[in-house]
C-alpha cells in the first residue's frame, strides 16, 4: 500500500493550518514535535512491537531547536581518532569499544551536549571528533574486539559491510545488555580491502543510538593497494539535531516518518571544516547519517574521480564526475584533484546537493526536497613544484571484478523478491499519546506486507549459491536497502515497465530504491547462519521495515 492511500480519512483532524506549516522545510524541522506530538498523559493500550526494546524514556515536550549558525564553523578538518592495535604481532588486531555517555561543550551559556560515543576504554574522550575511532585493518588480519556496554539500554556492534560470521555481526537478536560486554571476533578475507564503518544494530534502538553518536569508519587495506601513494583524507559525515538548549531532542513524528535529519550536517563531527589541498588526494567519504541523502559535489562544479564504492575499489576510474548521490549507510573512494602547479587556488564549496528523496508530509502530499548543505570549505592550494611532490598517475585498470551472474546463468539462478511498503493511520497517529514510548502508534514500514519479527524468517538461501533479489518500492519515498555478511553487484533497473541494464560494475552492500523502482541485484553468501536486510533510513529499520534470510 502506498503511504498516501491512507488507512484512515483523518486529515480533517489535522486542520489547514497544520497543512500549511508543513508545506515549507525549514518549518517542518523545528516545529513537527510540537504540532505532531499530542500530549503524554495517555498511553494506555499502547501494545510493544515482537522483540521490541523498552523505551530509554517518553519523548519530552518539544523544544525549539538551535540556530542554523549556532555552531562555529571554519576550524581545519580535524583527523579522525584511530583505535590502537593492542597486538604486535603482524595479522592480529585486538582493541576494546566502549559505547558510553560523553558530554561535550558545544553551546555557548548552555551544559555540555550529553552525547553517546564509542571510545577505547576508560571515560569518555572529549577531545576528538564525537565519531567513533576508526579500525585500520588489513586483509588477513585477525580482528578481536571487546565489546562494553555502559549505556542503559541494549546495544550491539554491526561490522557495516564486512563478510563476518553472522554470530558476530551484532544482530538485533543477540543484544548486550547495560553492564555487559562480548568479544566480537572474525578475520577479514582476501579481497575483502575496502571502506566500511561501525554502529548499533539494537531493534528499536538504533536510530536513537546513532543519532546520539554511536557509529565509527572502517578501512580495510590490501599489500597491492594501487592508490597507496595517494595521501588519504578521511570525511565522515554525520547529522546532529540540537535544541537551543545544548541537549540532543528525542525523535518526533516527522522522524519517525521521513527518517531523521538534524539543522546541522557534520563533517568528522564538526560544522563547514576546511580543508586545503595541495596534492591530489584519494578520499573516503561515508554517509553516516539516519536519512539524510547526501549528493556531494563541489559547488563550482568541478568534476573528481570514483575509484571505489561499499565493497573496495572500483574495475576502473570513473572520471569527470561532478555530483554522487551517497544514500544513507553508503560509502565511496574519490580522487580529487589540486590546482595545477603554478595555478591560481581556488577555494569552493563541498556541498550536499538539493536532492527530492519525496519526504512525506502529515497532510497530503510531500515536502519540498532537502535544501543544499553545505559540508566544508575546501581551499585549493597554488603548490609550487617543491611542494607538489612527483605522484604516480592514476591507473586505468584498478582491480579485476568479474560479473557475479553470466549472462547464461540468470534465468536458472534462485530468485528472491523484497517489497518495500508503508501505510499510515493518520487517526491512531494524531491520537493522545501516539508517540510517546519508542515505537509510535499508525506506522508501518513493511517488506513483504509485515513488520520484522525476530521469530519470522522470510527467505531461505543456500551457501555459494548465486541469486538474483528484486527489491522493489511499492512506497512514493527513497528507501536505502542493506544486506548484511556479503557485497552484491547491481544488474539492472526497472522503472514503469523499463528496464536499464546497469552500465557500473561494482561492489556494494547499499542501493538506494526509488519510489516504483525495482533494482534487481546478484549476490552470495559465503557463510551459513541468520541475515539481516532493511531500509537503511534507521527510524524505518526501527520500526519493522527488516527481514531475515536464514543461510544453510
Amino acid at each position: 500500500m502506498k503511504r498516501r492511500a491512507f488507512l484512515s480519512g483523518s486529515a480533517s483532524l489535522i486542520g489547514a493550518a497544520v497543512a500549511s506549516v508543513f508545506a515549507r522545510e525549514s518549518l517542518a524541522q523545528s516545529v513537527a514535535q510540537s504540532i505532531s506530538e499530542p500530549a503524554h498523559d495517555s498511553m494506555h493500550g499502547m501494545q510493544a512491537m515482537p522483540g521490541m526494546a523498552p523505551a530509554s524514556s517518553a519523548m519530552p515536550a518539544s523544544a525549539p531547536l538551535a540556530a542554523v549558525d549556532a555552531l562555529p564553523a571554519g576550524a581545519p578538518l580535524a583527523a579522525l581518532r584511530t583505535l590502537a592495535n593492542e597486538r604486535r604481532e603482524p595479522g592480529h588486531f585486538r582493541a576494546t569499544l566502549v559505547a558510553q555517555p560523553a558530554a561535550r561543550p558545544l553551546l555557548a551559556g548552555q551544559a555540555p551536549t550529553p552525547f553517546w560515543q564509542y571510545d577505547a576504554s576508560g571515560p569518555g574522550d572529549t577531545t576528538g571528533p564525537v565519531i567513533g575511532p576508526m579500525l585500520d585493518l588489513q586483509e588477513g588480519d585477525n580482528v578481536e574486539i571487546t565489546f562494553v556496554n555502559r549505556l542503559a539500554q541494549p546495544s550491539t556492534i554491526h561490522w557495516h559491510g564486512l563478510p563476518v560470521p553472522p554470530d558476530q555481526d551484532g544482530n538485533p537478536m543477540n543484544p548486550v545488555a547495560p553492564g555487559e560486554q562480548r568479544v566480537y571476533r572474525f578475520t577479514l578475507p582476501a579481497g575483502s580491502a575496502g571502506t566500511y564503518w561501525y554502529h548499533p544494530h539494537p531493534h528499536m534502538q538504533s536510530a536513537e543510538q546513532v543519532f546520539r553518536g554511536l557509529a565509527g569508519p572502517i578501512v580495510v587495506r590490501a599489500a597491492d593497494d594501487p592508490l597507496a601513494a595517494w595521501p588519504e583524507r578521511h570525511l565522515f559525515v554525520s547529522d546532529l539535531k540540537l535544541a537551543a538548549d545544548g541537549t540532543i531532542p528525542a525523535n518526533g513524528m516527522m522522524d519517525w516518518m521521513n527518517g531523521r535529519e538534524g539543522q546541522f550536517v557534520l563533517l568528522n563531527g564538526a560544522r563547514e571544516p576546511l580543508i586545503e589541498v595541495a596534492r591530489d588526494e584519494r578520499w573516503r567519504v561515508w554517509n553516516g547519517c539516519n536519512a539524510r541523502y547526501v549528493q556531494l559535489a563541489f559547488d563550482d562544479g568541478r568534476a573528481f574521480a570514483q575509484v571505489g564504492t561499499d565493497g573496495g575499489l572500483l574495475g576502473a576510474p570513473r572520471e569527470g564526475v561532478t555530483s554522487l548521490l551517497l544514500a544513507p549507510g553508503e560509502r565511496a573512494e574519490l580522487i580529487v584533484r589540486a590546482a595545477p602547479r603554478g595555478a591560481p587556488g581556488a577555494q569552493v564549496a563541498l556541498v550536499a546537493a538539493q536532492y527530492d528523496r519525496k519526504k512525506m508530509a502529515m497532510s497530503h502530499g510531500s515536502l519540498p526536497a532537502t535544501p543544499t548543505q553545505k559540508l566544508a570549505t575546501v581551499r585549493f592550494l597554488a603548490a609550487g613544484a617543491e611542494a607538489q611532490a612527483p605522484q604516480a598517475a592514476l591507473p586505468r585498470r584498478l582491480r579485476p571484478i568479474a560479473p557475479l551472474l553470466a549472462t547464461s546463468a540468470k534465468q536458472k539462478t534462485p530468485r528472491k523478491t523484497v517489497v518495500f511498503s508503508e501505510a499510515m493511520d493518520m487517526h491512531a497517529m494524531h491520537q493522545p499519546g501516539a508517540s510517546a514510548l519508542a515505537m509510535p502508534r499508525g506506522m508501518q514500514f513493511m517488506v513483504n506486507g509485515a513488520t520484522w519479527s525476530p521469530s519470522r524468517v522470510t527467505f531461505a538461501s543456500r551457501r555459494g549459491e548465486v541469486e538474483t533479489w528484486a527489491i522493489e518500492n511499492r512506497s512514493d519515498m527513497d528507501h536505502p536497502f542493506h544486506l548484511h555478511g556479503t557485497q552484491f553487484q547491481v544488474l539492472a533497473r526497472e522503472q514503469g515497465g523499463t528496464i536499464v541494464e546497469e552500465s557500473l560494475l561494482a561492489w556494494r552492500d547499499t542501493v538506494n530504491v526509488r519510489p516504483g523502482e525495482t533494482v534487481h541485484i546478484a549476490t552470495v553468501q559465503r557463510e551459513a547462519g541468520d541475515r539481516m536486510f532493511h531500509c537503511h533510513i534507521l527510524e524505518h529499520e526501527d520500526l519493522g521495515m527488516m527481514g531475515v534470510v536464514r543461510v544453510s
